[in-house]
């Protein structure tokens, strides 16, 4: 992955890192550093969460894999020909992904999943160079409000520039589209915020944009 927009021995956010060494300790197994985007580095679709789980990518090293949170994820992936697998386990499960990528706006797992404002901040240089390699009529799905932002504040734009809005869309003026979604996490499926046939249309919504491009 280009170092550019990644850096597994990051520590410039000393809170993070503290927590990330405490969690080591305690879990020798996990992988328990900032977490790299994974996917086709050359995809027209970039898949933008919050930050790492506990015990999802913080424990196996890949983004919404091993968690709750990547069940509807990957599933859709898959049923949207993005991936050649419906589910995400571990690294070493044989899934690869087809012209999609994921990353976080936090590369870190916070205390609480709660990143503060300095974190998100801080990290946003990763998430800016990202964006900066995305091809022409990329789509960047944000996964929440905090992604939502964070992708807006990497281009530069106030966060009023476009209001977050489960299946809205906003385009950037290099023709780059965001989509705005619900967070696939448990408390919003479980809650019914999120169901599988309004993820699905936030999918069929990519769809349309990257055929048409």
């Amino acid at each position: 992955m280009h170092e550019k927009y990644f850096d597994i021995n990051c520590q410039k956010c000393p809170r993070l890192a503290a927590f990330l060494g405490e969690v080591k300790e305690k879990n020798p197994t996990y992988h328990a550093k900032p977490v790299a985007p994974f996917g086709d580095e050359k995809a027209r679709l970039l898949i933008v969460g919050l930050a790492p789980g506990m015990h999802g990518a913080n424990a196996t090293g890949r983004p919404f894999t091993g968690d709750f949170a990547g069940i509807f994820l990957y599933d859709a992936l898959y049923e949207f020909g993005f991936s050649n697998c419906a589910e995400s386990v571990s690294l070493n499960d044989g899934l690869v992904l087809k012209n999609a990528r994921i990353t976080n706006a936090v590369k870190c797992l916070p205390p609480q999943n709660k990143p503060t404002g300095d974190e998100i901040n801080i990290c946003n240089h990763f998430l800016h160079a990202e964006l900066n390699t995305l091809p022409k009529n990329a789509v960047i799905l944000a996964l929440g409000n905090i992604a939502h932002q964070a992708v807006l504040k990497a281009y530069g734009l106030k966060s009023t520039s476009a209001r977050f809005a489960h299946n809205h869309c906003f385009e950037f003026e290099n023709k780059n589209t965001l989509v705005s979604s619900y967070h696939t996490s448990r408390y919003n499926i479980q809650t019914k915020r999120l169901t599988k046939s309004m993820f699905t249309d936030v999918f069929q919504t990519i769809k349309n944009l990257l055929t048409r491009s």
